[in-house]
């Protein structure tokens, strides 16, 4: 039993040398201002918070996001239109694939789509 403990605490020991010598190792002389400032997205956190933002990309954002959403809600019911022998259930399936289908070509007419013009 006392061996155990000997070995565990030794190694205990051990590992806590090592990181004790790796962290002094990779710690730096200086800092570095850039690395030390937070990343914005490719914005410089250091000027102005009020720059332009584009409206377009921040729709096509919002139009992804809800496409995104209702691709996984999809998932399950494909899954129970696969097994199911309910007409019901797999009608309200394809209506909710004809909506999404309806909207995504609203949105391609509408040009939401296309934010690089």
């Amino acid at each position: 039993m006392t061996a155990i403990f000997t070995l565990s605490s030794l190694a205990v020991i051990i590992s806590s040398i090592l990181m004790l010598v790796a962290w002094i190792l990779a710690k730096r002389s200086q800092v570095d201002r850039e690395k030390s400032s937070p990343f914005e997205c490719g914005f410089d956190p250091m000027s102005s918070a009020r720059l332009p933002f584009s409206l377009r990309f921040f729709l096509l954002a919002v139009i992804f996001l809800i496409f995104d959403v209702e691709i996984v809600l999809l998932f399950p019911a494909i899954t129970k239109m696969m097994t199911a022998t309910d007409l019901i259930s797999s009608a309200g399936v394809l209506c909710f694939l004809l909506i999404l289908i309806l909207g995504l070509f609203h949105e391609w007419n509408e040009g939401s789509l296309n934010w690089m013009e």
